[in-house]
């Protein structure tokens, strides 16, 4: 929960009435400097899921926004499957063990690019050029729609640190091959899509309206309203 996604997905479910947000950190040091102002728990994905199952003990959903962090080029494809993918699945791992009803997994659009015709575009080109990452979280997406457990898997395109300039627009599974979005507004699907049943066992696809490159999106709406996402 120290990464950018991560802090502000805290920062939306804080928002949200009668629920106790716990944020799961491997760097507890990082998260008092951070001052997340919410009940921390030491969590990293590398470990035994035995290991995380305790720190997500009494917990009811997880969402998972981990990612590696691009670093040395001869050590990404490691470093990416080691968080990516074995990381995301020992935490879904865990959260069986520990008795979770629903897993948010915020991974990217293009993860399934290779099998959309899409292996050879400049998004999937790009993106997976650091380390493999789209084909590693596309591997964690399939374990965990096999895991038994209520999910949602988001899809947000590229990630963007400044307010959103446009509304979100929602497409489905593997529709969206391009476009950017606002990490403020990746946490606030995520945030309600942890509550809205109208998200279980669905793969949602977010950029923001008018962001894609011409021909590669759906003709969709955007939408303002917040109250009206999961209808």
């Amino acid at each position: 929960a120290t990464g950018a996604s991560g802090q502000r997905v805290v920062s939306e479910l804080k928002k949200k009435e009668g629920i106790t947000v716990i944020a799961g950190v491997r760097n507890i040091q990082k998260a008092e400097k951070l001052a997340l102002n919410t009940v921390t728990r030491q969590i990293d994905v590398t470990s035994a899921p035995e290991v995380t199952a305790k720190a997500l003990e009494g917990a009811d959903a997880v969402v998972c926004a981990t990612g590696f962090v691009p670093g040395n080029p001869f050590q990404m494809g490691k470093a990416a499957h080691a968080v990516d993918n074995v990381g995301t699945k020992n935490l879904i791992e865990a959260a069986k063990l520990a008795g979770v009803k629903k897993f948010v997994l915020i991974s990217s659009i293009l993860t399934n690019g290779r099998a959309i015709g899409q292996e050879k575009s400049a998004g999937f080109v790009i993106t997976n050029a650091f380390g493999g990452v789209l084909d590693e979280k596309l591997e964690a997406e399939q374990y965990l729609r096999a895991s038994g457990l209520d999910y949602t898997i988001i899809r947000p395109g590229g990630l963007k640190g400044e307010a959103p300039a446009e509304p979100v627009m929602f497409s489905k599974e593997d529709t969206l091959y391009s476009g950017e979005i606002s990490r403020d507004l990746v946490a606030a699907v995520t945030a309600d899509a942890v509550f809205s049943p109208a998200t279980s066992n669905q793969v949602l696809e977010i950029v923001e309206k008018g962001s894609c490159v011409p021909g590669t999106c759906p003709d969709l709406p955007g939408s303002a309203d917040r109250s009206a996402w999961f209808m």
